[in-house]
């Protein structure tokens, strides 16, 4: 069930914000006419499960007139980000990935995520773009229709091998990280089973050294394991990650493709690093991508 409160009127919208006090809220400008309002409108509802601390407003600007004049919405979807009903930021399009990231970034300022990682005291690394390094990170023997990225958010996408059922996905950060564990959500037939895992390499692994080559740590996953359940990594062996390299050797019943809807990297960043400085960070990603 979604928490996304729609919207009736100009009135509703005042109401709303007075009511939200200082939560952060995240409003969705959006037409009915609007496909891509449409095609983000499942994750939007996934978001606000996902955040339960943030309220999160639906504006249709052809009900609601007023008020997209009055923030001078005029291309749609647009999303706005206000905090005591002050604009912190706004982005236009439907793309996941930048809504996700700008969210997390402004809910992590004002100490609002607290609960959505699975384990206590950890943070998932994969929701800030700011730590991943995308632009030093890779996947081998991925569908160019499903690549890696797909399986980093929450969102309908999907990473699925290409030629056979292995895949190397390689993880590069911005600065080093800790990693607690690992969470999977794939199919039962097609999902990862054998999985293994290397840290710290200059260059992206090739297949062969892959499998022969000697790892952090070796997984072998059950059909359990693909809901989502955390699997645990020996910690003391991850502390100074600047990257991973997964390693994924066969799936579950030996399918042709593998494939993983999300990967979770579940740990914590080193001590020393400043929180407030995500904003600074986050405004780094996507720069020089393609």
């Amino acid at each position: 069930m979604s928490a996304v409160k729609v919207i009736a009127g100009d009135e509703d919208f005042t109401t709303e914000m007075s009511q939200a006090a200082d939560k952060l809220v995240v409003v969705d400008f959006m037409a009915s006419w609007c496909g891509p309002c449409k095609r983000i409108a499942p994750f939007f509802d996934e978001l606000s499960n996902k955040f339960s601390r943030v309220v999160f407003l639906k504006v249709d600007v052809e009900v609601c007139t007023s008020i997209a004049a009055q923030y001078s919405v005029t291309a749609m979807p647009t999303f706005i980000i206000f905090k005591t009903g002050v604009e912190l930021a706004r982005l236009q399009g439907a793309e996941p990935q930048a809504l996700e990231a700008k969210v997390v970034e402004f809910a992590t300022l004002e100490g609002e995520v607290a609960g959505v990682c699975p384990v206590e005291g950890m943070m998932e690394i994969n929701y800030y773009r700011g730590i991943i390094n995308l632009q030093g990170s890779e996947c081998l023997n991925q569908d160019d229709d499903h690549p890696y990225t797909e399986c980093l958010t929450t969102g309908s996408g999907y990473l699925a091998s290409d030629c056979d059922e292995q895949l190397i996905i390689s993880l590069s950060f911005c600065q080093p990280v800790k990693i607690h564990s690992l969470e999977f959500k794939a199919p039962l037939d097609c999902g990862p089973k054998t999985v293994r895992i290397f840290q710290n390499h200059p260059r992206t692994l090739d297949f062969d050294t892959a499998e022969g080559g000697v790892s952090t740590q070796d997984l072998i996953l059950s059909p359990d394991q693909l809901g989502g359940q955390v699997v645990g990594l020996k910690f003391v062996k991850f502390q100074q990650v600047q990257n991973i390299q997964i390693f994924v050797k066969d799936n579950q019943k030996g399918e042709e493709i593998t494939r993983l809807d999300y990967l979770s990297i579940i740990g914590s960043l080193n001590d020393s690093t400043n929180m407030k400085d995500f904003k600074r960070l986050s405004g780094k990603v996507g720069e020089g991508e393609t």
